[in-house]
């Protein structure tokens, strides 16, 4: 019983540590400057124990509060749920259908996907979410979006308290001359009585708090639009983006293939249910899914296989002929590789002159592929890929009789 509470302790301390990250730091320390303020700044403008408006006002300030700090916390700390280590379903020949996780030694279930970031594999898995420290997936989906929502509207109305604030401190304060605007800080002319003094360090503070309230509405505005537009489709941005590959694909072969995305029910209110409930649980194991009529558990995973068999026989050779060291934004690979550097949290990967390299996608100035390891770190299931810049390889040119380089990508 002391080794599981032990277990349990190291756990509880181990999602703790996300909060010690960039992005919950600032995520928490926006939050509180910006209620912080406009609490303060209500008791100047709109003393809540004098009105009723007041009263209401204030309230609804310390409640947008207290529901964004509890979706957001849900989302940090509830996780968006793990596939078990090994994991093999049920019916062994249903392994065909899926890809094999070496980090985690087991396959990946419908709709699951690997993040580096958590080093396992996630269910339901949209996104990395570097402002709550962990995945965005099928248990903290509604969670998170439900912040995207808040947020906004708690900013919109910290905004309409800072703008009101300074509009009734500064009205009896401000004087029109000809040709100038006087403010005088040190009192008002008429009578006025506010509980806290408005001074410059207050109005600076306010202002300040304004931009980060309006800068936070429409930056996390526009991410729970995106949210909320894949959720009424029943899909993550990761599916999204795989369904384009796959009409990408279909056209580019030319097979004739009519590709049906699996889990769009037909209907945006079943969807919706699909993340939100009253229960505050989404529907189903994260394993098993509802389909489509035409489509069955596995009609995705196998378009996956297809997609990656395809980038396999698509991807290109190269040859490292510049050392490189790994750095996000290097400072001798040129100013263009320096200001155009990929805006993604996907590694960079360190080159060493003679590597070799297969690349799948790229900028014009920057590259992604996977490194030819050796032998003992293949059998020991190591991948190294990443970014890296694209003036430090060159391409391999093979003649047609050279069968070792097409061997060697089916390895990979």
């Amino acid at each position: 019983m002391n080794i599981l509470s032990a277990i349990i302790v190291f756990e509880n301390l181990h999602e703790v540590k996300r909060l010690f990250h960039w992005g919950p730091i600032i995520a928490l320390t926006v939050i509180g400057v910006c209620s912080s303020m406009a609490i303060l700044d209500s008791i100047i403008w709109y003393w809540p124990l004098d009105t009723t408006g007041g009263s209401i006002n204030f309230i609804m300030l310390i409640n947008w509060t207290v529901l964004i700090l509890y979706n957001y916390f849900n989302a940090m700390f509830v996780g968006p749920g793990y596939i078990s280590l090994e994991w093999k379903p049920e019916n062994q020949q249903d392994i065909m259908y899926l890809q094999f996780c070496r980090l985690c030694q087991g396959y990946k279930a419908p709709r699951s996907h690997h993040c580096r970031k958590c080093n396992r594999c996630v269910m339901k898995m949209d996104h990395h979410c570097p402002w709550i420290n962990n995945c965005c997936g099928h248990l903290n989906h509604a969670y998170f979006t439900s912040f995207l929502l808040l947020a906004p509207l708690g900013c919109m109305h910290a905004a309409l308290i800072f703008i009101m604030t300074m509009y009734t401190q500064l009205y009896d304060r401000i004087s029109f001359g000809w040709s100038s605007v006087k403010i005088d800080m040190s009192a008002a002319r008429h009578i006025h009585h506010p509980i806290m003094p408005f001074s410059i360090a207050a109005f600076a503070a306010t202002l300040f708090a304004l931009g980060l309230a309006l800068g936070t509405t429409i930056a996390v505005g526009m991410l729970f639009f995106i949210q909320m537009k894949v959720i009424l489709r029943n899909k993550t941005s990761i599916e999204a983006w795989i369904e384009e590959k796959a009409k990408d694909r279909i056209q580019y072969y030319q097979t004739g293939e009519d590709f049906i995305f699996p889990y769009d029910l037909g209907s945006r209110w079943e969807n919706f249910k699909q993340v939100f409930t009253w229960s505050g649980s989404p529907m189903g194991d994260g394993i098993e899914w509802p389909v489509h009529e035409k489509c069955n558990q596995y009609t995705l995973t196998i378009e996956q296989l297809k997609q990656k068999h395809d980038k396999r026989q698509r991807s290109v050779e190269y040859r490292v002929v510049e050392d490189y060291n790994g750095a996000c934004c290097p400072l001798g690979k040129g100013l263009n590789t320096f200001f155009r550097t990929p805006c993604t949290e996907e590694p960079r990967i360190q080159l060493t002159k003679g590597e070799t390299i297969f690349a799948t996608r790229g900028t014009k100035w920057w590259m992604y592929g996977d490194k030819v390891l050796n032998e003992e770190q293949a059998k020991a299931g190591v991948r190294i890929r990443g970014w890296f810049p694209r003036r430090c390889v060159e391409k391999c040119h093979y003649d047609s009789a050279n069968n070792s380089t097409s061997e060697e990508k089916k390895e990979q």
